[in-house]
This record gives structure tokens, sequence and C-alpha cells, in this order.
């Protein structure tokens, strides 16, 4: 196929396009700077110069596509209007890719985040939230896989907390991030939370496999590891950073601290049985061995 990708420089984007380019796809990649373009053509796709929020650039790669991989997000988390800014853009994005596809049969994976299901871990059956600081990416992804009924087959890709490579992304991430900033490796409440994580190459390769096999309006958990102790995330990162691990305000993550606080584990049980999807690299404890102080 050849394949329209937004984001396909981030970090779960450029594992994406390289799973992809080498398993006999072709990539036309979305690119917002000059730095993009030549990341995309280094790794081997075609660049197509845009932001998310130039949807008439989105309606034009997507109709030179054979199918589409959306997972650009502006990724500012500094204030409830910068999240609710983000939302609102990669909706309106979703939208237009998902109208221009309509009554083609051609597939569109978005992805999302797995759900938080007290008292268990969450299934692929479980329905994304919709309310909550990121409710509006449930709301979007929801009306794409609605999409299915009006000829395009829809799939979305749930990813966890902590998509990792080489130490680095998502909560995990920010962890670190922050202990760096304050000199306190913290974590939210008694630190017992879970939360769940994936290394990014095997995130890609369940993105290819939604691409290729998935049935219209499915969703598939890209999960890893079921879930981590917060704590222990947190005492590797002091460990590895030379700092105090103690528990910290749930303040300290901004419009995230509610969110940080919960205990979300999630499976992927039903996806490696029907995918035969299975994650072969580092958990996110080994990955995180690789911190530099």
């Amino acid at each position: 196929m050849h394949v329209f990708v937004t984001g396909g420089t981030g970090l779960v984007g450029s594992a994406v396009v390289a799973e992809l380019l080498g398993n006999g796809h072709s990539v036309l990649a979305l690119a917002r700077s000059d730095a993009s373009a030549l990341a995309a053509e280094a790794a081997g796709a075609e660049p197509l110069r845009g932001a998310l929020a130039d949807l008439d650039v989105l309606r034009s790669g997507a109709a030179q596509a054979d199918g589409v991989i959306h997972l650009a997000f502006a990724n500012d988390f500094s204030s409830p209007d910068a999240v609710a800014k983000a939302v609102a853009e990669e909706s309106a994005a979703l939208a237009t890719l998902g109208e221009e596809l309509v009554g083609s049969d051609r597939p569109l994976v978005t992805c999302s985040g797995t759900p938080l299901v007290p008292g268990r871990a969450s299934t692929e059956a479980d329905p994304l939230p919709t309310d909550g600081p990121v409710g509006g990416r449930g709301r979007a992804v929801t009306a794409v896989l609605g999409l299915a009924s009006r000829g395009v087959r829809t799939t979305a890709v749930r990813l966890p907390r902590t998509v990792h490579d080489q130490s680095t992304g998502g909560f995990a991430g920010l962890l670190t991030d922050i202990a760096r900033r304050t000199g306190v490796s913290g974590y939210p409440g008694d630190g017992t939370q879970r939360w769940p994580a994936v290394h990014a190459l095997d995130a890609a390769v369940l993105f290819r496999l939604a691409l290729e096999q998935a049935e219209a309006g499915t969703s598939w958990h890209a999960v890893g590891d079921e879930g981590d102790q917060v704590r222990d995330i947190a005492a590797v990162i002091g460990r590895r950073l030379g700092l105090l691990v103690e528990s910290v305000p749930s303040q300290t993550y901004g419009p995230l601290g509610t969110i940080f606080a919960n205990d979300q584990p999630s499976s992927s049980a039903r996806t490696r049985q029907t995918l035969g999807w299975e994650p072969k690299h580092l958990s996110l404890l080994e990955d995180l061995e690789n911190i530099q102080p």
C-alpha cells in the first residue's frame, strides 16, 4: 500500500514509518517543517509539507493514498487551554481524513489511549472515555470508528500511558523530565497505581497489522506491560539520576495530575490472539535503565 502517515517523525511515527517501509509499503509523510521533511526523506518516505491544521493538505494526502495512519498530536500539556486546543485540532483533522475516505473501503488507522476501568485492567471491548481533560480525543476516535458504516475500514490502536524507546517517551518520560528539573524523582499519591507501557517498535508492528488486517470499526491495545507501579518507575528513574524518590503533590503534573494519579492497567489479550501481535522488545523498567545521569 501507499500509506499517508501523519506524525511520522515522532517517537511512535518514526517507528511506524520504518515498519511500513520494511514490509513492502511506501509512505507519504505529513511534514510541518523543513526539518521534518528532511527526516521523512532520510527515513525513505515522501514528505508532504503541511501541519495538522492544514485540512486541504490532509485531504490531498488521503486522496493519494491506499490507506491512512494518523499519529500527529500537539503534545502540549502546559495548561488546560493548550490541551483543549490540541484536542480540537486533532478532532478536525480526523473528521477531514475520515470524510475524504468515505465510500472507498480504504483503511484509516487512528490512535487513542487505553481506557481506565476501575478495579480491573481495561480491554479492547471497553469504551473510550469522553469526558475529562482529553475526553475530546475519545469522542473524535469514536466518531471515526462510526465511519465503518460509511465505507471506511476504520480501526483504532490504543496506546498505553508510556510508549518508550531508549528510556524516553510517554508518562514515564515526563516523570524523568520533571525529576531532572526539580531534583526529585516523584510519583503522585502512594505510587501503587499502575501504568501500562509498550516499546515503540512493538507498537509500530501493531499499527501495520491493523492497517493490513483489522476489520472496520475495531479497537486494539498496544500494551506490552499490563501495568507497572508508578513508584517502581520512579525508583528506577531516581537510581539512574542519583535523586531522592518520594511522593509529590498531584499539582506537580499540571493538567495531567488527575490522570497520573489513577490506577489504569490494561490488557492486550484479544489483540494478541486475533492479530497475532507479540511484543518482543524491552519492557519499560528494562528500558529505563538506559537513562543517563
